[in-house]
């Protein structure tokens, strides 16, 4: 399992012009399952809930990166991203060999959402399948990526 968190001041996912889910401060966090994941994609998934409800990277009262997301009051936007296992290596189109299939990713990314809901986050979520229109504001700009 693969993510991309980004901090924002706010965020949303719309679908075919509608917004289906925006948060204010916290994470955008864009989530992919790889094949490699299949059997153990449930551990991977609480495993890093647990990584990014802890993660602190959000300022405290002396601009310090020292507070975790709820600490800080922030919510989670879940959005599932399955071009995070592209394969550029050959050619000038993208593979996705390594992105597991949809009815192995879609509970993945769920169990993520609530593995992060069960930890004390807030956490809206994309339209799994959908094609989504996502909108931030990066704050600092903080992005990090995690393997899990």
């Amino acid at each position: 399992m693969r993510l991309v968190l980004q901090r924002v001041s706010e965020a949303s996912v719309s679908v075919d012009g509608r917004v289906v889910s925006e948060i204010g401060r916290g994470l955008l966090i864009l989530v992919g399952v790889a094949v490699a994941d299949e059997g153990s994609a449930d551990e991977a998934a609480e495993r890093l809930a647990d990584k990014v409800a802890n993660l602190r990277i959000f300022a405290d009262g002396a601009g310090k990166m020292n507070l975790a997301m709820t600490e800080a009051g922030g919510a989670a936007l879940v959005v599932s991203q399955f071009t995070l296992y592209a394969d550029t290596k050959k050619g000038r189109r993208p593979s996705w060999m390594e992105a597991a299939r949809p009815e192995v990713a879609e509970p993945a990314v769920e169990t993520f959402a609530r593995a992060l809901e069960a930890r004390g986050a807030r956490v809206g979520r994309g339209i799994f399948g959908a094609d989504m229109q996502v909108a931030l504001v990066n704050d600092g700009p903080v992005t990090i990526l995690l393997d899990g």
